[in-house]
């Protein structure tokens, strides 16, 4: 099954061309004849003969007395550059040649299969008859395009029990710490005879300094985002924000949370746990004359370390913890401030829609003056028209005198003319001090209610502030992120402690 899957994925491969190199390194019982070894493969020739170890990589004649006691073979590529050399179904040898390094070296199967995870990822397991017994390891990370290229690093191994050597594959981008590794299994090639050597370099500076380093620069950055938004002082006035722009804060609380979120501590807890079992997996199985006392010691070592990686990680953990809860109440508050902003904002509106309403009203008192003032002239209209009655005959015309005379002075005016303004004056001086009393009534009442409109848009706002202030710059809510706030008025917890001796009672509040 395994041998039908591993030709069917590879068949479905695409392949892109890389540099590749070779590096050998061989540890003999006397030290003066060890080897280290690492050129570039030119052409197919080399690295068939490299693979068979054939030609000018043919085993060397070893001294009387001299035997192997391990060693490392590796093709690496660790400079890939290919915009697809992590893309999922692709590989970075022709097909012919991959398959042939795989079956060659029993590296795993199972590896090609995996070109689509994203990792970190480790697998370990045995594979063989008990005579040539191999175990394999599969360890890699890859990740998404950035800037048109994915990025990530691979390596695929295979220890054999019987001969004490390594074989295996190993690539890597420019952006990852392969070379950095490489150099570093040259500097401790001493030790190869333990096959999870390279898997822990590799381990070690993809936990080095610079993921706690990001994670201190996330907490400084955090510090400065509490400062604008909750107004916490703990940084230098050079690093305060110049001014609130809840844009660019939103954007640098995403960006904050994204860097907090890099190397996540609990994915390298499992890769640290899967490591140990391939370590005791190697030890249950490495041959007696091969177990020897450096062996152990090594072996010691490495689980050491993995140890403190552990420790290392699950500090990590909680230190990211408490940075994303307090992100989470930065966030909290913001979208507290932006709530605020948009009430004021509509309560803004309101009221200017408020003075709209009575500058109508205003100019509704208008048109109703000039109603007014025409109503003023009503009386004495409606008084003339009454004299034009036959109350009054004023005898002007032909019929009373000459017919060319036009001055009046036959008009006769009754006595009672003095009815006219008794009625006509007095009543348009009801009617304008009425309208009078009236206006200043009502204008009043329109200031009146202009202050209280005022008063409850400044109550208004201080009762939002209030109550923003009181949600978002309580400074119990901000470290006590998954409980109530504290208030002034909160209710004291009290502990009774019992002293030993004389069992007394004594209350701590």
């Amino acid at each position: 099954m395994d041998d039908y899957l591993f030709r069917h994925h590879v068949g479905q491969c695409k392949t892109v061309e890389e540099r590749t190199r070779y590096l050998e390194i061989f540890n003999y019982s006397n030290p003066a004849d060890n080897t280290c070894e690492e050129h570039p493969l030119l052409t197919e020739d080399d690295f068939d003969n490299f693979l068979r170890r054939r030609g000018a990589f043919a085993p060397p004649k070893l001294k009387e007395g001299v035997k192997l006691l391990n060693g490392i073979r590796l093709i690496v590529q660790k400079e890939a550059d290919h915009n697809n050399t992590f893309a999922p179904l692709h590989i970075s040898l022709k097909q012919d040649a991959y398959e042939s390094m795989v079956r060659t070296w029993h590296l795993p199967f199972r590896a090609i299969e995996g070109s689509s995870l994203v990792g970190p990822f480790f697998s370990c397991s045995h594979d063989g008859e008990d005579d040539d017994l191999h175990l394999q390891i599969i360890f890699r990370k890859s990740d998404v395009r950035k800037k048109g290229k994915t990025r990530g690093w691979e390596i695929m191994l295979s220890y054999s029990y019987q001969t004490g050597i390594t074989t295996g594959f190993v690539k890597g981008t420019r952006s990852s710490d392969i070379a950095d590794s490489i150099d570093h299994l040259i500097a401790c090639r001493s030790e190869i005879g333990h096959p999870l050597v390279l898997p822990i370099i590799i381990l070690s500076h993809d936990l080095s300094s610079k993921g706690d380093m990001r994670q201190r620069q996330a907490r400084d950055w955090l510090r400065r985002l509490e400062n604008a938004i909750t107004a916490r002082n703990e940084i230098d006035e050079n690093e305060v924000y110049s001014d609130f722009d809840v844009d660019g804060i939103n954007r640098d609380l995403v960006e904050c949370h994204s860097q907090v979120l890099w190397k996540r501590p609990q994915a390298y807890q499992e890769i640290v746990k899967e490591i140990r079992e391939a370590m005791q997996k190697f030890m249950i199985y490495v041959p007696d004359e091969r177990n020897t006392k450096s062996l152990r010691a090594l072996d010691s070592s490495m689980l050491a370390r993995l140890d403190f990686y552990r420790v290392k990680l699950t500090g990590m953990e909680h230190y990211i913890h408490t940075t994303l809860e307090r992100l989470h109440i930065q966030r909290q508050a913001l979208y507290n401030i932006m709530a605020q902003k948009e009430s004021k904002l509509n309560l803004e509106i309101a009221s200017q829609q408020r003075r709209v309403a009575h500058a109508t009203k205003r100019d509704g008192t208008a048109m109703k003056t000039l109603s007014l003032l025409g109503a003023m002239f009503l009386p004495g209209t409606f008084m003339a028209s009454i004299f034009s009655m036959t109350f009054f005959d004023f005898n002007v015309g032909p019929n009373f005198g000459d017919p060319s005379d036009s001055s009046g002075e036959g008009a006769q005016v009754s006595n009672q003319l003095w009815i006219y303004f008794v009625i006509t004056v007095p009543l348009t001086l009801v009617i304008v001090l009425a309208w009078y009393l009236i206006d200043q009534r009502r204008e009043k009442k329109y200031a009146e209610e202009d202050i209280e409109i005022e008063k409850d848009i400044d109550t208004m706002e201080k009762d939002i502030l209030a109550i923003m202030r009181k949600k978002t710059i309580n400074k119990a809510t901000t470290w006590a992120s998954g409980g109530s706030p504290t208030t002034a008025t909160a209710r004291r917890d009290r502990a009774i402690v019992l002293k030993e001796p004389g069992n007394e009672a004594y209350e701590m509040v």
